[in-house]
């Protein structure tokens, strides 16, 4: 029998991660091979344009894996949106993906009403979409090739 617990338990979770890990490298022979290469972990990648009263005005997070930049949370500050501020900040994240952590390619979200102009504008491509996610929004994900 069977009971199902849904408390959440940061260790349970871990170890459902290394599961699931063990099971992907099994089949996967680039993802076997990444983990015990250079991109064997996770990396963040962040980079913060901050004015010189020390305030944060835009900033970037991502991670590096498997030669891929994942941009989880790019902002400009409203005054200084439409200066270049955010173009800047994904080319020093792309530059320093690629150079650095040896990316080739960069994928990111955005939902409609956020920047999805800005990104195809950037060289970015829709490769997915996520309908009513949240209700009466679409998600898309788009991608990049770096070199």
């Amino acid at each position: 029998m069977v009971h199902f617990d849904s408390r959440v338990d940061k260790q349970r979770e871990d170890w459902l991660g290394h599961r699931l890990e063990e099971n992907n490298t099994a089949v996967s022979p680039d993802i076997a091979r990444l983990r015990g290469g250079t991109g064997e972990h996770e990396e963040p990648l962040h980079l913060f344009a901050v004015d010189d009263d020390g305030t944060v005005v835009g900033g970037l997070t991502g991670r590096t894996w498997g030669h891929w930049l994942h941009v989880t949370l790019l902002w400009v500050a409203a005054e200084r949106r439409g200066t270049g501020l955010g173009g800047e900040l994904l080319a020093r994240a792309e530059t320093t993906a690629r150079d650095e952590h040896d990316c080739h390619y960069v994928r990111l979200e955005t939902w409609d009403f956020q920047a999805p102009e800005f990104y195809r504008k950037h060289g970015y491509e829709v490769v997915g979409e996520v309908p009513d996610y949240p209700p009466g929004v679409t998600e898309y994900i788009l991608a990049k090739r770096l070199d």
